[in-house]
C-alpha cells in the first residue's frame, strides 16, 4: 500500500519481540536512553524509535525516515494515555504482568538455554526481557482498545466501497495464491484408563498438600502450565470470564484456602485453591496435569475422523454439518468450519500456510478433502484435522468484482483511521505534548509541536 493509504496508527506496532533492544548491552560513556517525547504520562525513548526503525528493515520498508516513526509512537501512546483515562476500558495491568513469565517461557523454549536467547534478544537480564514484554503488552492492549472504542461505529456502505476502488485501484496490491479453506478439528480422547491416571496424581499430589506440603511447592514441582508453575500456580487479580468455564466454576465454588477435587478442562486435569476473593476479582492457584494424546489415542482419533470424511465424500452429512456436528474448534464450527485469513476474509495466502497443512494440502485440488492428520494448535495441545478445498485463487490484481470484501475491509480501514485521527485532532489541545528538540525539523502530519497543554 502506498503512504496515500497508509495508516498512522498501527495496530500491534510494539508487537515484535525479535527486534528488542530497548536496554542493549551499553558502551563505557554511551547514553543510557533519550526521550524522544512525552504524551500526558506516557513516554517514548529514542530506543523505542531505534526499534521501530530497526523492525522496519526487517519487513522491507524501504523508508528510515526517523520523523515517520516517531509520529506512529506518539499515535500509540497517545491512544495508550487516552485508554488509561477511559474507565469504560478495563485496568488490565495486573493480568497483563501476571501472563509475563509465560511469554518469556514461550521465548525461551525457542533457544538452547536462557543465556542464548537473551544475546539473541540484546539483553543484559531476565528482569529486563520481562520489563520490555510488560510494557509491550500493556501498550498494546491500551491501544487497542482505544482503538476499538474510537472506531466501534464505523462502517462503509457499497458505494464508497465502489469509491474506495475507483479512487485507490491503481495503488491496490497483488494477490497472491490464494485457498479457501475449512476444517473440521478434534481433540483425542483419552481412555479412561489415561484419564483415571492423571486424576489419581492429582488426587495424590492434593493429600499430600493437606498432610502438611504447600500448594506452591507442589505446583512448581508437579503443574504444566508453563504460565504459573514458576509462581507456585498462582493467578492474580482474574476477572469473571477470564479463565475457562470448568476452572472459574472450580474456583468459585471455593472457600478462601480450600482445594477443588481434580476437574478437566480444555487444557488438561487441574486442583484449584482459591487464594482470595475480592468484589468480581479473585486469586487462584491451580496444578495443571496436561492431556496429553498417546499415539494410539492418536490412531483412534485419525480413524474416527477419517470415518466422517468417509461420510462427508458418499453425501451421507455435508461438510458443512460435520464441522458443526463434530469439531472442537469452536472458531470454525458454528461457520461451516471455514478458516479465516489475517485480513478476516475466508482467503488465505498459500505461503503463509503452515508447513504440516502445506504438506497435507500438495496435489489435491478444488472440493478435495484431506485424510486426517496430526497437527499442533495452541500451547503444543495435539489435534487431528481434516481439511477441504473450498476453493483455489491464483494470482492476480485486486479486482471489485472477486475481492470485494477485502476492498471492503481497506475501506473501512481507511475510515477508522480517519475516526483516529479526528479523535486525535480534537483531544491535542488538551493533551501535554512535548517533544526532544532534535525532531523540530520534522514535518509531522499531526499538530503534535505545541509545548505545553492541560493534561
Amino acid at each position: 500500500m502506498t503512504n496515500k493509504l497508509k495508516i498512522t496508527f498501527l495496530l500491534g506496532v510494539l508487537m515484535m519481540f525479535c527486534s528488542l533492544n530497548i536496554n542493549a548491552q551499553l558502551k563505557k560513556g554511551q547514553l543510557v536512553d533519550g526521550i524522544a517525547a512525552v504524551i500526558g504520562d506516557e513516554i517514548v525513548l529514542e530506543s523505542d524509535v531505534d526499534e521501530q526503525i530497526n523492525y522496519g528493515k526487517q519487513q522491507g520498508i524501504a523508508t528510515t525516515n526517523r520523523c515517520e516513526f516517531l509520529e506512529r509512537l506518539i499515535n500509540n501512546k497517545f491512544l495508550v494515555y487516552a485508554a488509561k483515562k477511559d474507565t469504560l476500558i478495563e485496568n488490565r495491568s495486573a493480568a497483563i504482568k501476571e501472563q509475563v513469565n509465560a511469554k518469556y517461557k514461550q521465548f525461551l523454549s525457542q533457544f538452547p538455554d536462557e543465556k542464548t536467547m537473551l544475546a539473541a534478544y540484546k539483553f543484559r537480564t531476565s528482569y529486563e526481557l520481562k520489563n520490555a514484554i510488560e510494557k509491550i503488552d500493556t501498550d498494546q492492549y491500551y491501544g487497542q482498545e482505544k482503538y476499538k472504542r474510537i472506531t466501534e461505529k464505523a462502517d462503509v456502505t457499497p458505494n464508497e466501497v465502489t469509491d474506495f476502488y475507483n479512487l485507490y485501484k491503481s495503488q491496490l496490491p497483488e494477490v497472491k495464491d490464494e485457498v479457501s479453506l475449512s476444517q473440521i478439528m478434534m481433540y483425542p480422547e483419552l481412555t479412561e484408563a489415561h484419564k483415571n491416571e492423571l486424576i489419581d496424581k492429582l488426587k495424590k499430589i492434593k493429600a499430600d498438600i493437606q498432610g502438611g506440603e504447600t500448594f506452591e511447592s507442589q505446583a512448581r514441582i508437579y503443574s504444566e502450565d508453563e504460565g504459573s508453575a514458576a509462581n507456585g500456580g498462582l493467578y492474580k487479580n482474574i476477572s469473571k470470564g477470564q479463565m475457562v468455564k470448568p476452572f472459574e466454576a472450580a474456583a468459585l465454588n471455593l472457600q478462601e484456602g480450600e482445594i477443588s477435587d481434580p476437574i478437566e478442562s480444555e487444557f488438561g486435569y487441574h486442583i484449584i485453591q482459591l487464594v482470595k476473593k475480592s468484589g468480581k476479582n479473585y486469586d487462584a492457584r491451580h496444578i495443571l496435569l496436561k492431556a496429553i494424546p498417546t499415539d494410539s489415542e492418536m490412531a483412534s482419533a485419525r480413524k474416527k475422523l477419517d470415518s466422517i470424511r468417509g461420510l462427508i465424500l458418499n453425501q451421507k452429512i455435508t461438510f458443512k454439518d460435520a464441522a458443526f456436528k463434530y469439531s472442537d474448534d469452536k472458531r470454525t464450527k458454528f461457520n461451516a468450519g471455514v478458516l479465516s485469513g489475517i485480513d478476516g476474509s475466508n482467503k488465505i495466502e498459500r505461503e503463509s500456510l503452515a508447513g504440516t497443512v502445506t504438506y497435507e494440502l500438495a496435489g489435491l485440488n478444488k472440493g478435495d478433502i484431506t485424510t486426517a492428520f496430526d497437527d499442533v494448535i495452541d500451547r503444543d495441545r495435539k489435534v487431528v484435522k481434516i481439511i477441504k478445498i473450498e476453493d483455489v485463487i491464483p494470482a492476480h490484481h485486486i479486482q471489485l468484482e472477486t475481492d470485494y470484501d477485502r476492498i471492503k475491509q481497506m475501506a473501512l480501514n481507511k475510515r477508522k483511521n480517519e475516526m483516529v485521527e479526528k479523535y486525535v485532532n480534537t483531544k491535542l489541545p488538551t493533551t501535554f505534548i512535548k517533544i526532544d528538540s532534535r525532531y523540530d525539523n520534522c514535518n509531522f502530519s499531526a499538530n503534535w509541536k505545541k509545548e505545553t497543554g492541560k493534561k
